[in-house]
């Protein structure tokens, strides 16, 4: 088993966020339940603590909008220059703009601060198991060789989950890999938001809900795709995505 895996009783959660009350109780809350929570309260040291390698990485993060020294969408940014960790957005009042900002530049979820515990916990495992599908094979099998998807110059790894545009590595959120991998599959063929939301999310979401097409723009940048002239995804009106066969 990968030793960064969350596993029950060891998943590292940072909560990077200024309101210690808030962050005493998180902590009280999570760890008879299997988290180790770490909590800072500004900015800087939040980027430093969510891209730390090793045994020091987090398994997920909680990251505030509001912060000193830098503000949570800020951190986010820096973070996702380093790392793919799940990172779950609290927002002050659950503001439709800080959600839409916040899950373009990286976000795998959100929450306004006036979350129940139950809905927080929920979340936190859902991010989780989708992080989770990246562990290694069981002890003693022979491992398979790597599943790999090829549109034009973009490699996507399926066991690794991973992707490689030309030379470049893609930093990519656990919801944005699962989109990209998604549309991959069904190459020359529509995937409405529907059935996107289904594949990539552990939670239900109205098909018009606008988080689908905020992830896609995201992975068009990265992929340095232009919407009206796509390389690889092209929206169809009416009736969702499709993955541009080169073929």
């Amino acid at each position: 088993m990968n030793a960064d895996a969350p596993i029950p009783g060891q998943t590292r959660l940072l909560m990077i966020d200024d309101d210690k009350k808030l962050c005493r109780l998180v902590t009280t809350y999570l760890e008879p339940l299997g988290f180790t929570v770490t909590a800072v309260h500004t900015g800087p040291e939040g980027v430093e603590r969510a891209t730390a390698a090793g045994a020091a990485a987090p398994h997920v993060v909680i990251l505030d909008v509001m912060l000193p020294g830098l503000d949570g969408f800020e951190v986010l940014k820096r973070i996702r220059q380093k790392s793919a960790v799940p990172v779950l957005m609290l927002t002050a009042r659950g503001d439709e703009m800080d959600r839409i900002v916040g899950l373009e530049i990286g976000a795998d979820d959100y929450l306004p601060k006036t979350f129940s515990t139950r809905e927080l916990l929920a979340r936190l495992r859902a991010v989780l198991r989708r992080s989770a599908l990246n562990a290694a094979p069981a002890a003693g099998a022979t491992e398979p060789p790597p599943k790999e998807l090829v549109v034009g110059d973009l490699r996507i790894n399926l066991d690794a989950r991973s992707a490689v545009l030309g030379a470049e590595p893609l930093v990519l959120t656990p919801v944005e890999f699962d989109l990209l991998a998604s549309l991959a599959k069904a190459k020359g063929r529509i995937k409405s938001r529907e059935s996107l939301l289904d594949e990539a999310r552990d939670r239900n979401y109205d098909v018009f809900d606008r988080s689908i097409d905020v992830h896609i723009s995201s992975l068009r940048k990265k992929l340095h795709d232009d919407a009206k002239e796509p390389r690889f995804i092209r929206t169809v009106r009416s009736a969702g995505y499709m993955m541009v066969n080169p073929e």
